[in-house]
């Protein structure tokens, strides 16, 4: 019997005697899996957390429970059981060794923080209705019935993650308290859409409805300020009734002559609602409490500022309960919206998502070059330009595609992304202006070598139904292209796209809204999927040092005179700004001859992880189970001789895969420490001793002198092809079952082969042989 087994054993009975399990609308879930920190075997993001036992009754979890063994103390388990209890926001929490029984409970202040109230030795669990009792002194009975629906499957998900479970309650919570406007701060990628799904679900289900009566089911409107954003919300809401969903567009309004009214849940955007004939909005057709429910998308977006266009939306349905989603926590830059809607109910952060597994942590490549300024000298051609330059004259990041445009710079840039990322992967590239974005399309296309067709293309809101198009191939992870697509400020929001490996900035981003939003594009989880890289050309990264980046809120700074207005991408039309007046004409330089050859760059990495800047070698054990290679690789002499030929190579690949250590893993690690042109020996290595990686074509010419002394003329020939296949590819072709497979690329058939080098144990023996000399 395990010690799991035997734990079990001991305190089963002590919570089933008080009833849980046994009293209808309690049950026991063991092993509750908190954290999602692993995805695979071998692919660890910050390990899993589970809580030993929780108690469930009436669809809410009460209590926590750490078990440890009986012959620890029961004190062992007190500082797990209130981690626990904290992360979970339950008010009752238990450590036991089945002996004894220490509980600790909590109570919450106003702005929903917990603090304890009281913590000792008791002599037994509370049943059922003396937990639910003491945890929800003040039900009503709209909570009672929102807790007694069961959350609806979702997009294959039984239940809501531990933070959305909360989320959810808390928001139902405060509307059956008849709390009318309601904020829920969750970071970008969490699943805010989740949430607004199961909140619409229990309350259809109840029949809740502003005159809270039940007699008729909810009227719920969905808000976004993009039609992407809304597109993804109607979709994702397949649980309910097909009859029951309605997306209002401005053109189906037009057509029917007046807008929608029979359905449940609207989906629709700001501008949609806000257009209509004779200046006379839409949404204006409505009766003012036609809607029960409004939900706000990105409401930090400019919904809730008082001299917001929109605002006018929000005040005219002010019956209904309005619920505001947003990924920003409150800073100087957003106040108006935390204004209009009070505190959140409740907050989850990037860094909370990162270290619970449900986001992707990232590195960043800092890439310079000698051209991020520009001084005119006067021996570069102007080909066209209405503003005069003079000479001498220097060109910020900022002036770059904004006042003056170098393509070479551009192409140098594009050059130098390309040789960052693996361009197999799915990039978004952030540019400086829809024109600049489509300059960037056009130069990785023709940089890269043999692209497909639509390998990189723009997305912007010129780019109207095309971009559309292919924004939702880019989202289909089963699909492959466009494998690049380049933007402005359209795609800083609304891209549920899982499989985003590379965020490549070529503009400034100098709000903090803006700068996580765009972060949050490739956070989102997915198979084999460790990490995300950000290539920064403009020293955006900054932002990561600064305290609103995920610390906490800056003190309020009194106003200027004349403050300046920040950017808000919630500005303007929603889909995208465009200057309603047609710009100045942007300098256009030609570099003098030879001087696109003399940029030169240089590049940093720096990894992140649940918010802090950290090591290579401590991401890579954020990431990775690396504590189990030192049991399997006993010294580096052991690892050089297993790895110098293919066979123990192969056994040792196989014991590395059966302790959680995948040839996968070791790839990603590869290119985690930009060693994709050294040999996965080098991987290794580099975690257990710490030694640097060198190149395979440094490896292979450090050791020829050695491989070619004992082979004939033949013999030399086939291993130079088989080496010039090692340096092209990796190791994966010094693999044993790939000989029979280089003797026919080399020699057109094995019977060819074997003419020339021998009989097939020759040609194997020679194959294993040298392979010992290049480690």
């Amino acid at each position: 019997m395990n010690e799991a087994d035997t734990r079990r054993e001991l305190i089963d009975p002590k919570i089933k005697e008080a009833g849980w399990g046994e009293i209808e609308g309690s049950y026991i879930r063991a092993e509750f899996q908190i954290s999602n920190g692993e995805i695979k075997p071998g692919g660890i993001r910050a390990g899993i957390i589970k809580a030993d036992y929780v108690l469930i009754y009436r669809n809410r979890k009460l209590a926590v429970i750490e078990a440890k063994k009986d012959e620890l103390p029961v004190s062992d388990g007190v500082g797990q059981a209130k981690d626990y209890a904290q992360k979970l926001k339950i008010l009752t929490t238990y450590s036991t060794n089945g002996k004894e029984i220490y509980e600790i409970n909590y109570s919450k202040n106003e702005k929903g923080e917990m603090f304890i109230t009281s913590e000792g030795l008791v002599d037994k669990f509370p049943s059922p209705d003396e937990l639910w009792a003491k945890t929800f002194k003040d039900k009503n009975e709209w909570s009672s019935k929102f807790d007694s629906i069961n959350f609806e499957p979702f997009k294959g998900s039984r239940e809501p993650r531990y933070y959305q479970e909360i989320a959810i309650n808390n928001a139902l919570d405060a509307i059956a308290d008849k709390q009318q406007k309601i904020l829920l701060t969750l970071a970008t990628g969490t699943g805010k859409t989740v949430i607004a799904f199961h909140i619409a679900w229990k309350l259809f289900q109840s029949r809740w409805n502003i005159q809270r009566d039940g007699k008729r089911i909810p009227r719920i409107l969905f808000l976004a300020d993009r039609n992407i954003l809304a597109n993804q919300a109607f979709n994702s809401f397949s649980s309910f009734d097909e009859n029951a969903l309605v997306r209002i567009t401005p053109q189906d309004v037009k057509d029917k002559g007046h807008v929608p009214t029979n359905g449940s849940v609207f989906f629709t955007i700001f501008q949609s609602f806000m257009s209509g004939p004779e200046n006379k909005p839409y949404f204006g057709q409505y009766p003012a409490d036609f809607f029960d429910l409004v939900i706000i998308d990105e409401c930090h977006r400019g919904g809730a500022k008082d001299e917001s266009r929109w605002r006018g939306i929000l005040e005219y349905f002010s019956s209904a309960v309005q619920i505001g989603l947003t990924a920003t926590p409150k800073r100087k830059f957003n106040a108006d919206t935390y204004a209009y809607f009070g505190e959140p109910v409740y907050t989850y952060s990037l860094k909370d998502g990162i270290k619970d597994g449900f986001l992707t942590p990232f590195k960043v490549k800092r890439i310079q070059t000698t051209m991020d300024e520009y001084v005119y000298t006067g021996d570069d051609d102007v080909l066209s330009g209405e503003e005069e330059i003079n000479e001498g004259e220097v060109f910020e990041e900022k002036d770059f595609n904004k006042r003056i445009v170098i393509e070479e710079r551009e192409k140098k840039r594009v050059q130098l992304m390309l040789d960052s990322i693996n361009p197999k992967e799915k990039t978004l590239v952030f540019c400086a202006s829809i024109a600049h974005a489509g300059m960037v399309r056009d130069l990785i296309n023709q940089v890269s070598i043999n692209p497909p067709a639509d390998y990189c293309v723009r997305v912007t809101a010129k780019d109207t139904k095309t971009g559309d198009t292919h924004l939702r191939q880019f989202q289909d992870n089963e699909k492959t292209l466009p494998t690049i697509l380049t933007t402005s400020q359209k795609l800083s929001t609304g891209v549920d796209a899982l499989n985003i490996r590379n965020i490549v900035l070529m503009r400034p981003v100098n709000n903090m809204i803006e700068f996580k939003q765009i972060i949050g594009r490739g956070t989102r989880l997915f198979e084999d999927k460790f990490y995300f890289t950000i290539v920064d050309f403009v020293g955006a990264s900054a932002n990561f040092s600064d305290p609103d980046w995920d610390g906490e809120p800056m003190p309020e700074e009194p106003p200027k005179e004349k403050p300046e207005k920040p950017f808000d991408p919630g500005d303007g039309p929603g889909e995208e700004e465009i200057p309603p007046k047609p710009p100045k004409e942007k300098i256009i330089i030609k570099l003098a001859e030879g001087k696109e050859l003399s940029i030169k760059s240089m590049s940093t990495s720096l990894f992140y992880f649940q918010g802090q800047p950290v090591t290579a070698e401590e991401f890579i054990k954020k990431l990775f189970n690396t504590i189990t290679l030192p049991s399997i690789l006993k010294s580096e002499d052991e690892l050089r001789k297993l790895w110098s030929s293919p066979i123990t190579r192969n056994e040792l690949l196989k014991k590395l895969e059966d302790n959680g250590f995948t040839k996968q893993d070791l790839k990603s690690i590869q290119t985690l420490i930009e060693a994709e042109d050294s040999d996965i020996f080098d991987v290794l290595e580099h975690i257990a001793y710490s030694k640097k990686p060198i190149q395979r074509s440094t490896r292979v010419a450090n050791a020829e002198s050695k491989i070619y002394t004992n082979l004939d003329a033949n013999q030399k020939e086939f291993i130079d092809f088989v080496l010039s296949k090692y340096v092209e590819a990796g190791v994966d072709e010094l693999d044993i079952n790939r000989l029979s497979d280089l003797v026919v690329l080399k020699y057109k058939s094995l019977h060819d082969g074997q003419k020339v080098l021998g009989d097939a144990d020759k040609i194997k023996n020679t194959f294993i042989d040298f392979q010992k000399y290049l480690y």
